[in-house]
């Protein structure tokens, strides 16, 4: 029980240190130059409280529920030696998956002249087919950098015969579908799988399962827009609270709670049906571990309850606002600067970027620490929302920035060690969650109404964007690991007596 509480206790601490900072750079925001109304400003921190406490459950419960139970699942699928079962499970397995997914739901309410089911299946049967070539890819110890030019070739090449209006939210939605109910449970998979591997590279391999699964998505959206050929695309803009007292403000939040204990509790029904088939027919877990799983699943399910309330009812109205306001000042230009640091901060309170920074940290023996993958994720998203907010002020295509972006990611994946790229293209699809969505999108879209810009083709995008520039700044940090790696045995050949002796002042030599 007292280990329960210091856990919660770290947690918490964990969860403020990566909300406080976006709290503090919204308060200074709002009392300078982007002053906002009195009930946008109490929704947006009784949004962020909710935030802070369902990071703190969330986490938690994907450390002890969702991560044992992918990684179990993982090594009982490849244990069965059997291809068919491999193939017919990981695409059942990404089918309900990306069905669970909460985001996938606000992406189709998005797009237009498609049905909200069709998209919805469409992208469940993207990511099913790209978790069996994940896994295939793993099993088979396929390069992971050449699967990945070639699948960008094809979709790059798709972009052609898809209307313009449409590129952005196809793009957007490979960042989206992977959110915090996939990626800890894909992450943790693709451990298992790897422990049954057992060999020098299956380290290396266990990471690109969410890399591929992020393509499924894209090129389900893009064949899609070619079959639907969407025209325009409406746009509703978040209704702003307009609140008196106390008690309406928790009214507004108390009427989105019910909605979103629905929706967590629809989303991870099927991920709980398919791993209790598998721990009645081959897993046959000890009551001991049972119970554990089960009591994370209560806290993910509290914490993805209460994180999703918070970031909807609190975030998304404080984000719209805040980028009208500032679009409209006479130097409008600062707000690229501004989103450069929001985005900085904002992606340390992604649900998902702790589990993906934890993951890399256990699997590399601490070779690649999470405080260097967090500032490297903050360094690539803080320059993917300036970038954002450079289009929104511009109009320029989303392609004149993906399409470089991509070829620059896929250069480096020749020059850095594999593991480093597979990291890489996963912490894409982590970087872009529900933080993203709930906060930078509205963000850019109440500055795109601002200045009278195309919601659809210069504020959409800004997901896609999140999910490309990590790629880049974590296979940077490969290089550098790289580097460090190659001096490190000229320093290990000096004796260590003599490394000792170099390291005395000259007193202390005359004195010996």
């Amino acid at each position: 029980m007292k280990n329960s509480w210091l856990k919660l206790k770290e947690k918490l601490l964990e969860a403020l240190n990566s909300v406080l900072p976006v709290i503090g750079i919204v308060m200074v925001l709002s009392f300078t130059i982007a002053p906002i109304s009195t009930s946008i400003l109490l929704c947006f921190l009784m949004g962020a409280a909710m935030i802070v406490v369902g990071t703190m459950f969330f986490t938690l419960g994907a450390e002890i529920s969702m991560t044992p139970m992918g990684e179990r699942v993982g090594t009982a699928i490849t244990k069965s030696k059997s291809l068919f079962v491999i193939i017919i499970l990981g695409f059942i397995l990404g089918f309900i998956i990306t069905i669970s997914e909460p985001d996938l739901q606000v992406l189709a309410q998005q797009v237009p002249s498609i049905p909200n089911m069709t998209l919805i299946l469409s992208v469940a049967v993207g990511v099913g087919v790209f978790l069996v070539v994940a896994l295939l890819r793993m099993l088979f110890s396929i390069a992971l950098g050449h699967m990945l030019i070639i699948f960008y070739i094809f979709v790059f090449g798709l972009t052609f015969f898809v209307p313009s209006s449409f590129l952005a939210v196809a793009f957007d939605s490979g960042g989206v579908t992977t959110g915090p109910m996939t990626v800890p449970f894909i992450m943790a998979l693709g451990i298992g799988i790897s422990a049954v591997r057992n060999d020098r590279h299956a380290s290396d391999d266990s990471f690109g399962l969410v890399a591929l699964c992020s393509i499924g998505p894209i090129l389900a959206v893009l064949i899609l827009g070619m079959i639907y050929n969407p025209s325009e695309s409406a746009y509703a803009p978040p209704v702003l609270p307009d609140i008196s007292n106390s008690v309406e403000l928790w009214d507004l939040f108390r009427v989105g709670l019910p909605t979103y204990f629905k929706e967590i509790a629809v989303s991870l029904f099927p991920i709980i049906l398919f791993f209790g088939i598998f721990q009645i027919s081959v897993l046959k877990l000890s009551k001991r571990n049972l119970r554990k799983i089960i009591v994370g699943l209560i806290y993910t399910y509290i914490g993805l309850v209460l994180f999703l309330t918070g970031a909807n009812v609190g975030f998304i109205p404080a984000g719209n606002f805040l980028g009208q306001v500032m679009a409209t000042l006479d130097y409008r230009w600062v707000i690229v600067p501004v989103g450069m640091l929001i985005g900085f901060f904002i992606v340390k309170a992604e649900p998902a970027v702790y589990v993906l920074n934890k993951q890399v940290e256990e699997i590399t023996d601490g070779a690649i620490p999470a405080s260097a993958m967090g500032m490297s994720l903050s360094i690539g998203v803080a320059v993917s929302i300036g970038i954002a907010m450079l289009r929104v002020l511009t109009g320029v295509s989303i392609l004149w920035f993906i399409i470089p972006g991509y070829a620059i990611a896929l250069g480096l994946s020749f020059f850095v060690p594999k593991i480093f790229t597979a990291i890489a293209f996963d912490s894409g699809g982590v970087a872009s969650g529900p933080m993203t969505a709930t906060f930078l999108l509205p963000f850019a879209q109440g500055a795109c109404i601002a200045v009278g810009g195309n919601i659809v083709t210069d504020a959409f995008g800004v997901v896609a964007m999140v999910a490309m520039t990590p790629l880049i700044t974590i296979q940077i940090l490969g290089m550098v690991y790289q580097l460090r790696k190659r001096r490190a045995p000229k320093e290990q050949l000096i004796p260590e007596p003599v490394r000792a002796f170099d390291m005395l002042d000259d007193d202390a030599i005359i004195e010996l």
